[in-house]
């Protein structure tokens, strides 16, 4: 076990390239957070994130930035599933990420999911700024406990602003500590998988989406501005993902 907390952090800079694709200017990593581009499809770049060690552990800070300039396009995906895990520091561990896109720019934010094990504590912060124009399309699962475990301590903070509005701030926490009720029939009602969609589109602004279920587990919702929001819970990570892949395609096709 590590003795000590790790601060990493890795950044990604993407921008047109004048030829109807995506470069990468900037693509650094350090520690657990290794940036990899793969093989581009269209006119976007493509990045993977790999994990080269564990965690977060209690203590540890991550932080992830990722800017995508006018005109370019970036997806960035990760190689397997984060796992929040307890480490010998009794704080807990912190994973920032901060996305910012510009006019006509569009980003696919499309990580594998955080697994929150049992006696870890976590806080993620994630923030997504648009300039008017600007698309996106961001996931986020979580996994509370591995396979016949309790879970640790998660938090979870999700903000989004499209012209300088906010069209989404929300947070939620659970597990172990949470304020009651985050397990009860309001919330998650004994689900141990869930996760968000946020699709940010020009066109929402003069045709939102109607607000509507889609199927058992999930709803849709528009946002007050070009956006709308996908929430989902199911009993286990394979079925969260098979539902937000649906809401996708309805969304994004």
């Amino acid at each position: 076990m590590r003795a000590a907390a790790v601060r990493a952090s890795a950044r990604v800079v993407a921008r047109a390239d004048g030829r109807g694709g995506t470069a990468l200017p900037v693509l650094d990593g350090e520690g657990p957070l290794a940036l990899r581009r793969t093989r581009a499809g269209g006119g976007e770049a493509r990045v993977m994130l790999v994990g080269a060690m564990s965690g977060p552990l209690g203590g540890d800070h991550f932080s992830l930035a990722a800017r995508v300039e006018a005109g370019a396009g970036l997806h960035v995906g990760s190689a397997a599933a984060t796992l929040a895990l307890p480490g010998q520091s009794p704080d807990a561990a912190r994973y920032d990420v901060r996305l910012d896109v510009a006019e006509g720019a569009e980003l696919h934010w499309l990580p594998e999911q955080l697994i929150s094990a049992q006696g870890s504590d976590l806080y993620v912060a994630t923030r997504a700024d648009l300039a008017p124009g600007a698309r996106l399309v961001l996931r986020e699962e979580q996994v509370l406990g591995r396979a016949g475990e309790e879970p640790g301590r998660l938090t979870s903070r999700l903000a989004v602003r499209v012209g300088g509005r906010t069209v989404l701030d929300q947070e939620l926490a659970c597990g172990p500590g949470a304020p009651g009720g985050w397990d009860g029939p309001a919330v998650l009602a004994g689900h141990r998988a869930l996760g968000q969609l946020v699709v940010v589109r020009p066109e929402f602004a003069a045709h939102p989406v109607d607000a509507r279920m889609l199927g058992e587990g999930a709803a849709l919702m528009p946002l007050a501005g070009p956006a709308a929001l996908v929430t989902a819970v199911a009993a286990d990570a394979l079925l969260l993902r098979r539902r937000l892949d649906e809401a996708l395609a309805l969304l994004d096709p």
